[in-house]
């Protein structure tokens, strides 16, 4: 890259202060040109910043070499005070000076292209930024500092094995290598494709925490649903009313539980109707039952056990609403808690048992393999290339190659490190190849 950028790193609007970052080979002559020449290495100093004989703010510079910089370029720092006119006269002067604005993420990405951080870490940056809650933000420094990235070298590692047995026994036969070499690549392939299936299988945990945990109230008319949803997100966000159907179309509200995010939504009374509008708001409820993390399946008393049985799953809360004016009806085989939105009562052990649960589902000892649906689809697709690798080993090894290198590419997506080199380099060092 010959050009060199720059953006705002603090939000816009006025403020006490803005931050405008600058990265590229012109980095250094842009300081010259505003007064800020003759910096040391990341130490802060205050400038008088002007350019072509007009003063832009009295601002603290810090400067920052290549390659020991976020981007690995030449880059810097203005802390400018945060008036508009401050930061729109130091943005032109840049302009003029030749510098251009940065694109959307650009920082990042030229800090990838020069090795600064993987693709993984690359999405954690962003994370981080969007990070809403204490979970979230674990999670993005986790994979920042390299958690994932370690989980995926440890897959990288069993599957550069696997190739370097196959590779030697295909490439050098008539070397000193072991008889059948290719197949004892097996137990090496048989402990990767039981890792990817591991992670695969961890229940979209760190999609979870990073996306939101989808919690859906589900019940009859009039059940109490709605009620419930108000006295959970703490503001009238929901109507209720007697009448039955009141609730058409979902609606969400976004909180924080025990640290974790949450998306809650309420949902039209299961029932069928001749309503169309009614009956496209029962569809969407049973749509958004069915894609739900956790169901509270909410009953009133009286209520029958309805359209909701059929879609809550006992792994599911079955919570009895109106506590105040009888008892409801528990359901053999869910775990049940009784609510009145009327008095409180029972609403503080549902909170409480909301938190367990996001804790139960969403806290590991090991870091999530998958934060975005992207990796997971590269792990199914190294998942299904592995097994192929794994047949064919037991009919024709010299096909597995092929299959392995699909694997590879597949985890490559991920992280953006693996390749013929590496291959290589296994083979040489693992085994007495050539004189």
């Amino acid at each position: 890259m010959t050009d060199t950028i720059f953006a705002l790193a603090t939000p816009p609007g006025r403020g006490a202060i803005a931050i405008l970052r600058l990265s590229g080979p012109g980095t250094d002559a842009a300081l010259t040109a505003l007064g800020a020449g003759g910096l040391k290495p990341r130490l802060a100093s205050l400038r008088d910043l002007s350019h072509d004989g007009r003063p832009i703010d009295q601002a603290l510079v810090l400067r920052f070499p290549a390659p020991n910089s976020y981007t690995g370029e030449a880059c810097a720092e203005l802390h400018l005070h945060g008036g508009r006119a401050v930061v729109e006269a130091a943005a032109g002067a840049l302009v003029a000076l030749g510098l251009r604005p940065a694109d959307p993420g650009e920082f990042t990405r030229r800090a990838f292209e020069n090795g600064r951080m993987d693709l993984a870490q690359a999405e954690a940056v962003a994370d981080l930024i969007d990070a809403e809650t204490a979970a979230q933000a674990g999670q993005a420094l986790g994979q920042l500092d390299g958690a994932l990235s370690q989980t995926y070298a440890g897959f990288r590692r069993d599957l550069l094995t696997a190739l370097a047995l196959v590779e030697a026994e295909i490439d050098f036969p008539d070397e000193e290598v072991p008889d059948n070499l290719a197949r004892s690549a097996g137990p090496v392939l048989d402990r990767l494709i039981a890792d990817l299936k591991a992670a695969l299988a961890d229940a979209r945990r760190g999609e979870r925490v990073r996306e939101g945990y989808r919690i859906v109230l589900i019940g009859e008319t009039n059940a109490g649903k709605s009620s419930l949803f108000n006295a959970l997100v703490a503001r009238e966000a929901a109507i209720v009313t007697p009448i039955a159907g009141t609730t058409r179309d979902v609606l969400d509200a976004d909180l924080i539980i025990g640290g974790f995010a949450v998306t809650l939504s309420d949902t039209a009374g299961l029932r069928d109707s001749a309503d169309p509008v009614e009956a496209e708001g029962v569809r969407r409820a049973r749509a958004r039952a069915e894609a739900a993390d956790l169901r509270l399946w909410i009953r009133g008393p009286g209520d029958a056990e309805g359209d909701a049985a059929g879609f809550a799953r006992p792994s599911d809360l079955l919570v009895l609403t109106k506590a105040d004016l009888g008892a409801g009806r528990a359901v053999e085989g869910f775990e049940t808690l009784s609510v009145s939105t009327a008095t409180g009562q029972g609403l503080s052990e549902l909170h409480d048992w909301i938190a367990a649960r996001l804790a139960q589902d969403l806290s590991g000892a090991d870091f999530p393999a998958v934060t975005r649906e992207r990796h997971r689809r590269r792990l199914a697709e190294a998942l299904c290339a592995a097994e192929a690798g794994r047949a064919a080993l037991e009919v024709a090894p010299e096909m597995a190659g092929d299959d392995l290198r699909r694997a590879a590419d597949a985890l490559a997506r991920v992280t953006g490190a693996i390749g013929v080199e590496d291959i290589l380099g296994e083979v040489f060092s693992t085994f007495c190849i050539g004189k």
